[in-house]
């Protein structure tokens, strides 16, 4: 792509490409380093590269993939567009493909990624072997409706939209206007739409029936200033109601994009929270 950044070159030029069957074509999935697996799963509106900051640290002791969600970035939709089991259908194809004699993998989703995730979990629990939530709504928690600050880019000129997408990163993804940098503008404008509708299944409280079903560790990191799920520790609660020993680790200073505007903490407290010893599974009663 044009005046692609380097950081993204880089890992693009070294990641290993692969494609599995979804829907009518591929789903596209990069993967770095070698280990224990470990699958990032992004947000809604976006793609791989909502991990640019993350992949380099992580996969110097890890095998990194990380997907194009079904409907998303460079993959093909799904058969259903707003079923959450039919996208963590098509992932679960994917890793066996990938990973045909396993190991489980410790799978990382950020916001939609996240409810997905949860959806794997339930429907292949042989492939998950840990779940870390990020900046997941469906949690039931309060919403402040920081989606009617966006403005519409239609009909601007070149110099409106940039300020426009400034704007909109700003009031959903990014908490100090300054950490809206060039890399997040160009991710933002280069980043396809989705041919899925599966992200209207996230809010308010949809996540809150699967995680009883979720029959592994789950953790949470979340971004102290999360403009879309405010406030950490509400959702670290409702997130024990099912999961009682869940850990939760805050990235200090950040936004709903906790993993890009504070990648180094976000970072550190990915890997500690990879490190620690699993607890005894979580099994849904009765």
């Amino acid at each position: 792509m044009e005046n692609t950044p380097g950081i993204i070159r880089g890992l693009d030029r070294q990641s290993r490409r692969h494609e599995t069957p979804c829907g009518d074509g591929s789903m596209v999935w990069r993967s770095w380093g070698s280990g224990t697996p470990v699958l990032l799963l992004h947000g809604s509106h976006g793609s791989w590269l909502h991990w640019v900051r993350n992949i380099a640290e992580l996969s110097r002791h890890r095998r990194v993939l990380a997907a194009d969600l079904p409907g998303y970035g460079e993959s093909a939709a799904p058969a259903d567009l707003e079923s959450p089991d039919s996208h963590a259908a098509a992932i679960a194809e994917g890793l066996r493909l990938l990973l045909p004699a396993g190991p489980a993998v410790d799978v990382v989703g950020f916001s939609l990624g996240g409810l997905l995730g949860a959806h794997l979990a339930v429907l292949a629990p042989d492939l998950v072997r840990r779940l870390v939530l990020v900046d997941t709504g469906g949690l039931g928690t309060p919403l402040p409706g920081a989606h009617l600050a966006l403005k519409p880019l239609r009909g601007l000129d070149d110099d409106a939209r940039r300020a426009t997408r400034r704007h909109n990163l700003r009031a959903m993804m990014i908490h100090d206007a300054a950490n809206v940098d060039d890399l997040a503008l160009w991710i933002d404008e280069h980043t396809a739409r989705p041919t899925s509708r599966v992200h209207y299944q996230v809010v308010p409280d949809k996540l809150l029936p699967v995680l009883p079903k979720v029959p592994v560790q789950v953790d949470a990191i979340w971004g102290e200033y999360d403009a879309p799920h405010p406030g950490p520790e509400v959702n670290a609660a409702a997130l024990r109601q099912s999961h009682p020993a869940a850990e939760l680790r805050t990235v200090r200073g950040a936004g709903h994009w906790s993993m890009f505007e504070g990648a180094p903490e976000f970072n550190r407290a990915l890997a500690d929270l990879l490190a620690q010893p699993l607890r005894e599974p979580v099994r849904e009663a009765g």
